[in-house]
């Protein structure tokens, strides 16, 4: 083979790869808006299955536009932000957890004797989203996350009115294993967590994923989660990661002042 033919092959392959990559190029620039609004969508309806409000084939924009209110809350402090503090960073609409967890000024390390989810590092301020039914508050849906095995695993925990009662649970995004870890996608396994109790009498986390079922006879089975059949380390994570956020450092201060709140409420009435 001449060299000219080689020079020329060398060409026209140079030429077909330059061809393909503007091409893959344009493509991934092309769908990168759609890419975004895919996944707000689907963050939106994993919001209303935490709390129970998705429909099927229902638009999913407009049932959380007619069922839910956002605020943000201070965690340390536990109470709302007021929107004139709002900014193009610090607002609910537009809140990027991971973003804000690695920010200089609106995030922050997790001391490692407290960082029992393994997160490393998480915003100071978290959106809440509510339900409310003629003006009341019926549940509060949280966003949380933690390790599991593989990956970091982001989700929704609904707590009923009572700020006890768990109404419901999801995981928008994570990379656990299918078939083990990856259950945490299952109905059947999300439907046992409606109705077990967070919290005690005295208001200590007890909510817990165990290692296997649970015994319906056992006295603290209101506690109590099965765990993932062959999925040790994610059932660990979701146990600890629950734990975090229901704690002293996750929404721990919010849930108090919320619950001061509403028995204020009651009073009144």
């Amino acid at each position: 083979m001449s060299n000219d033919s080689t020079k020329k092959m060398l060409i026209v392959a140079l030429g077909v790869c330059l061809v393909c990559s503007v091409f893959v190029s344009t493509a991934a620039v092309s769908l990168h808006a759609r890419q975004e609004q895919n996944k707000e969508l689907d963050k939106l309806k994993n919001i209303l299955v935490a709390g129970d409000l998705m429909v099927d084939g229902g638009d999913i924009q407009k049932i959380f536009q007619e069922k839910i209110e956002i605020g943000l809350v201070e965690l340390q402090k536990g109470g709302y932000v007021a929107e004139d503090q709002f900014n193009e960073k610090l607002n609910p609409n537009d809140f990027d957890m991971k973003d804000m967890a690695e920010h200089s000024e609106y995030g922050m390390a997790i001391p490692s004797e407290k960082d029992i989810a393994h997160i490393l590092r998480m915003p100071k301020y978290m959106p809440v989203y509510t339900v409310k039914v003629n003006g009341a508050i019926e549940k509060y849906i949280l966003p949380i996350y933690g390790k599991g095995l593989w990956s970091t695993m982001y989700g929704f925990l609904a707590l009923a009115s009572d700020l006890e009662t768990i109404e419901g649970i999801t995981f928008n995004e994570h990379g656990e294993t299918p078939g083990l870890g990856g259950e945490i996608d299952n109905p059947k396994w999300k439907a046992i967590w409606k109705g077990k109790k967070a919290f005690d009498e005295n208001g200590n986390v007890r909510i817990t994923v165990i290692k296997s079922i649970v015994d319906p006879s056992d006295a603290d089975a209101i506690y109590k989660v099965d765990g993932l059949s062959g999925a040790t380390i994610t059932t660990r994570g979701l146990d600890a990661t629950t734990k975090f956020w229901l704690g002293a450092d996750g929404y721990g201060p919010f849930i108090q002042q919320s619950k001061i709140q509403e028995e204020g409420i009651d009073e009144q009435s």
